[in-house]
């Protein structure tokens, strides 16, 4: 996986290359054009090479942020043509409408977030070609979320985890196991590879984590027995695409009777067990990989249980 990430980023590199080894005359000549015929593929290019360039991450971004972001500005530029936005003299009110108009489409407020990131990354590299001085996104802000973040997403119970495994083939009960015990996010499981167990130090090393971080997570005897069942083969363990594993995980929730709640309630009963066991927040979080130890308070939301034993001897 390591190697696979090192090609990306060299490919992204190159890519971004092609438009900062332009003069700037000639980069604002080819943004001008692509602005005119609303060339989806080129103005992504050029927002891409803007971020590779000049983001944060630089080439680190992860394949999943610069998909979202493409996502984005598609999605940004379909609307543009429909509503005979001028891209290049767009205003708050274009943008204001544009994120009730996302919303209104039932958009959930963190996707809506990643919208708004994206279209705003698009107009920085705009600027960067020096085709326009509008920020139309900088203002804008979305509906702020009602549903407590605890309240979001709430985890699978350990009744509703045991009766997947029971009813799940060996390579989904290693699967599950990956999310609901190492608490990995569901594109770092798909991408476990054997090299990647070290049953010795009862640990493996996660290599493309969220933001190209790498990390090492404990795991134990339910988890191991369900990695060495599983055969060799080249490549990762589990395999296939994020689009087929949600189908699986679907399939398998109807037949254990399960109300399907995606791949991140596996990682959120990883996080509400290992509070509910007295862990600290900062063991979840480094379990987890959260950057930030105040993410990791969701799950003491989620395994307290004081208040609902207190009113419930009323």
């Amino acid at each position: 996986m390591t190697l696979a990430l090192d090609v990306l980023r060299t490919t992204t590199f190159d890519r971004a290359k092609t438009w900062g080894d332009l003069s700037s005359e000639e980069r604002k000549r080819r943004a001008v054009l692509a602005v005119r015929d609303q060339e989806a593929d080129t103005l992504w290019s050029l927002t891409e090479a803007y971020l590779t360039l000049h983001g944060p991450s630089g080439t680190a971004i992860s394949p999943r942020t610069l998909k979202a972001y493409r996502w984005a500005v598609n999605r940004y530029l379909t609307y543009a043509g429909a509503q005979a936005v001028n891209l290049l003299r767009a205003s708050s009110s274009d943008g204001v409408r544009f994120v009730r108009t996302v919303e209104a489409e039932g958009l959930s407020a963190s996707s809506t977030r990643v919208q708004l990131a994206g279209v705003r990354l698009f107009y920085a590299a705009l600027r960067w070609a020096d085709v326009t001085q509008v920020a139309p996104f900088n203002d804008v802000k979305p509906v702020r979320e009602k549903t407590a973040a605890w309240d979001k997403r709430s985890p699978y119970t350990h009744d509703e985890v045991q009766a997947l495994l029971e009813h799940a083939d060996e390579r989904m009960q290693a699967l599950i196991l990956l999310c609901a015990h190492g608490g990995l996010r569901i594109s770092e499981a798909l991408a476990i590879r054997r090299v990647d167990i070290n049953l010795d130090g009862r640990e493996l090393t996660v290599r493309n984590g969220k933001g190209g971080k790498q990390r090492r997570v404990v795991i134990g005897d339910t988890l191991i027995r369900a990695l060495n069942r599983l055969p060799e083969q080249p490549g990762s363990l589990i395999g296939g695409s994020y689009p087929a594993a949600v189908e699986r995980l679907r399939r398998l929730c109807l037949r254990a009777g399960v109300a399907y709640r995606g791949y991140h309630a596996l990682r959120h009963y990883a996080g509400t067990r290992l509070t509910r066991e007295g862990a600290s927040l900062d063991d979840v979080a480094r379990h987890l990989g959260h950057s930030v130890l105040e993410t990791a308070r969701i799950y003491a939301k989620w395994s307290d249980d004081s208040l609902r034993k207190r009113v419930g001897q009323w």
